[in-house]
């Protein structure tokens, strides 16, 4: 098919073949000199990390094993001697393999918020658009907004919308971390 010449091979070097690997859902990117370069595509790992932090759970991911060890927020514990003990197996883990880890903290309370307007802006029914509005601009938003939403029509389509702009951001992150670390 290709002649054996310094030109053939060059050109056949540049053709890259995507493979699914489907035991980690990820897609790998093969060279001809069989160099593996991670293409960012876990969905599966991004899935759950995202529901994890939805939960209130830190995540922390490790690239080369992709282990994922939840540790709820510390901001949920008074007592921080309790906290560090009870979860003192994780964290000497993630100590003994720090530069493998890739944390995930949960949402800051403004990042959640922003998702929160963004779903209303979306929303295609006026008067209920208007009432979230309302809602996001008086006291105790989340509050309210949960129990509105949740006797609503709309509540599916928001865990849905909330599931995927939380899969954005992981993903966001993960991309940077495998960028920054040239992996």
């Amino acid at each position: 098919m290709f002649a054996s010449n310094e030109t053939s091979i060059s050109l056949f070097n540049l053709i890259i073949v995507y493979l699914i690997d489907q035991s980690h859902s990820r897609i790998i990117d093969y060279n001809l000199n069989n160099t593996k370069k991670m293409v960012l595509k876990k969905p599966n790992i991004i899935r759950e990390i995202a529901q994890e932090l939805d939960c209130g759970f830190d995540c922390y991911y490790n690239f080369k094993t992709d282990e994922i060890l939840t540790i709820p927020n510390s901001l949920q514990f008074t007592d921080e001697e309790n906290f560090k003990e009870a979860f003192q197996l994780e964290f000497q883990k993630i100590q003994e393999n720090e530069a493998d880890y890739n944390k995930f903290e949960v949402l800051k309370s403004f990042e959640s918020f922003k998702i929160m307007e963004r779903f209303v802006a979306q929303i295609s029914d006026n008067n209920f658009q208007s009432e979230l509005d309302i809602i996001l601009k008086k006291k105790k938003p989340f509050q309210n907004f949960k129990k509105v939403i949740d006797h609503s029509d709309f509540g599916q389509n928001w865990f849905e919308f909330k599931q995927n702009e939380l899969e954005k951001i992981v993903e966001s992150k993960m991309s940077f971390f495998y960028d920054s670390n040239n992996l």
